[in-house]
């Protein structure tokens, strides 16, 4: 359910209202926009009538929310979230941000000519593999620790951020230092127990949607983030598994608007792992944001013959450099910049 106060409504008022909702059996998720106080009581109680709210004083307007997801739901922000960081970029916004890098970090060397190259081009976020969750055990697993120091650092010197998967519960305590985002991938888009303790943190979450899933499926990992009081949620289409064989994955590009549709989060496209070629990524990535994408992952690497994982998709640094002139161009006609 969702209560929307009016403009005028007074911290007591709101209060008020909380109160109630919490007796009436819900836990109440509060947000503040521009102009006014959206209250989302979330609970299996059905059995109450909206006038009994309506009446309250400072309430505008009571909805019943009919979808499993109440705080990722559009109705919940209906301006839409903006995600903020202490450096002034904004994920949400007007701006495109794109978040490249390796796949896994390698090497000091390996990572900082990426780095460099990079940010140059105008990439904001450095993506890359600390702890790498392979198909096969014997594959490159990541150098862990080291790798999230080697990020820290090269974020540092050429002004990005850094994005880095999150496997498991034990290692959140480990990359807060070290990161911005936290990734989920696809793998664990279900393991709601990490979901849970990433709900309890104050960094954002870039959500992957698992191979199989549907984006409600997808809106309710959130939902889990959410609920947990973590409502800088990212969300990502990274190609689900089709019939094709021909690439890695098959891009699902329209999940982009259907869920700007649905939900007030941030969606955003990984052309990489979504088509697994690396002739693949840049068509895939206009049409990312041309369908209105907010971030893209792209992976590059310098040397991507010799990459310890996902070379294939990996973009050379001057093909980078020339896919961001592109979405340069791109961007404006859909009413965003880059």
């Amino acid at each position: 359910m969702i209560v929307a106060m009016q403009e005028a409504a007074t911290d007591e008022q709101i209060q008020q209202v909380v109160e109630h909702l919490i007796r009436m059996g819900f836990s109440v998720h509060r947000t503040t926009g521009a102009r006014q106080t959206v209250l989302a009581a979330v609970g299996a109680r059905v059995d109450f009538d909206t006038r009994n709210l309506e009446v309250l004083a400072g309430v505008q307007e009571v909805h019943r929310i009919s979808a499993p997801y109440k705080l990722a739901g559009r109705s919940f922000r209906p301006q839409g979230t903006v995600i903020e960081f202490a450096n002034g970029l904004q994920v949400g916004g007007e701006q495109v941000v794109v978040m490249a890098g390796p796949c896994s970090v390698e090497s000091r060397e390996q990572l900082f000519t990426i780095a460099e190259q990079i940010s140059k081009a105008g990439a904001r976020v450095l993506r890359g593999g600390a702890f790498k969750p392979r198909t096969s055990p014997y594959s490159f697993q990541g150098l862990g620790l080291e790798a999230l120091k080697l990020l820290r650092e090269a974020a540092d010197r050429f002004d990005m951020l850094v994005i880095s998967e999150v496997m498991e519960i034990s290692q959140i305590a480990m990359m807060v230092p070290y990161v911005d985002i936290l990734q989920v991938g696809a793998r664990n888009m279900q393991n709601f127990n990490l979901l849970r303790e990433l709900g309890k943190i104050k960094k954002p979450v870039l959500l992957k949607r698992g191979i199989a899933a549907t984006l409600e499926e997808l809106l309710l990992s959130a939902e889990y983030i959410m609920s947990g009081g973590n409502y800088e949620v990212i969300l990502c289409e990274r190609g689900i598994r089709t019939f094709e064989t021909y690439t890695r994955n098959t891009l699902d590009i329209s999940a982009i608007p259907i869920v700007h549709k649905l939900s007030h989060l941030p969606m955003a496209s990984d052309p990489s792992h979504g088509t697994g070629l690396r002739d693949k990524v840049p068509p895939m990535a206009r049409a990312s944001v041309a369908a209105g994408a907010d971030v893209l992952l792209i992976e590059v690497h310098h040397d991507p013959d010799r990459a310890l994982s996902d070379g294939a998709q990996s973009l050379y640094p001057d093909q980078f450099s020339q896919l961001m002139g592109e979405l340069r161009m791109i961007a404006p006609a859909v009413g965003r910049k880059l």
